[in-house]
């Protein structure tokens, strides 16, 4: 059997393109799993997790916890907000007094960029970046890849345009690389202010006229404004953001073709989407959700079988 490359999930710039086909791959086989009767295979009855979130989130640790359950693995869940790190405690000591529970993987979101990496050269276990600050969530990006192929055939050719926040977002960073590498054309879209200077750098183009890039594209992912990162005002209110950078369903169907809405959640209903777009046919926004425990499931199932006993 194929095998991944990597030992960990720190992030889509440590992949190639045969590690997402085979993620992708093995998401299919599970995707068929949990929608059976029986959603649970045995795969996993001997591995433990930890899920060790030392930032709020609600979706992902559900969405990891389930996968892993799906997978019959043993689950430790750590929320930072209830432990010793509230009294001075290090990661590395936390984390290694999990380990000493014999926990074979960690699945982390961690505020400091690059903790999973720090982490990964420190500990004697297989690590699952699920967000590390502003800097990338890879697992989401993996899920928003395997959506679009899964409603549009392939990744590869279509264009993409990612609108909002872009200088906070670690899912606009991850789908930007898990893109490129699929042979996608990407486009950035959003006020000038939350478009970091060298984005292009990275490959992709700006615009920041909304109509002109949802004409462009096929897809438009559309990230929340990241408030809880912000120490300064970016623009000048929600109003004036939402009027400029905000889809609508009129403004969808204005458009000449019809192109697929993404949403990596939580919506900010009204602001960037309005509720009619959220819950129309053209949104993939709950099959992400769906798809997100299939490939998490993937994810952790490959990299667990890369753990040495």
């Amino acid at each position: 059997m194929s095998e991944l490359s990597v030992d960990h999930l720190l992030g889509i710039k440590y992949l190639n393109k045969e590690d997402i086909d085979l993620i992708f791959e093995t998401a299919d086989h599970f995707k068929e799993v949990i929608n059976r009767p029986i959603k649970k295979v045995p795969s996993l009855r001997d591995i433990t997790v930890a899920n060790l979130f030392f930032e709020n989130s609600t979706r992902t640790r559900l969405s990891f916890e389930l996968a892993e359950k799906r997978l019959s693995a043993d689950v430790i869940n750590f929320s930072a907000a209830s432990s010793s790190v509230k009294k001075g405690e290090t990661l590395i000591d936390t984390v290694n007094n999990i380990l000493s529970m014999k926990v074979d993987m960690v699945v982390m979101r961690h505020p400091n960029p690059g903790a999973g990496v720090f982490l990964s050269k420190h500990v004697n276990a297989s690590i699952v970046n699920a967000g590390d600050g502003a800097h990338e969530h890879p697992t989401q990006a993996l899920l928003d890849s395997y959506s679009i192929r899964e409603r549009l055939g392939e990744v590869e050719g279509k264009k993409v345009v990612i609108v909002g926040d872009i200088l906070h977002s670690r899912v606009a960073l991850s789908n930007i690389f898990a893109l490129n590498l699929q042979g996608a054309e990407v486009k950035v879209c959003g006020p000038k202010t939350l478009i970091p200077k060298y984005i292009e750098k990275l490959g992709v183009q700006v615009e920041t006229d909304l109509r002109k890039a949802l004409e462009w594209c096929d897809i438009a992912n559309m990230l929340r404004v990241q408030n809880e990162r912000m120490e300064i005002s970016y623009f000048p209110s929600t109003r004036e953001y939402t009027q400029q950078f905000g889809v609508t369903k009129e403004l969808l169907d204005s458009l000449d073709k019809e192109i697929v809405i993404m949403h990596p959640g939580p919506i900010n209903r009204g602001v960037e989407i309005t509720s009619d777009v959220a819950d129309s046919d053209q949104a993939i926004i709950l099959d992400q959700v769906q798809n997100g425990v299939a490939v998490r499931m993937a994810v952790i199932y490959l990299l667990a079988s890369k753990i040495k006993r």
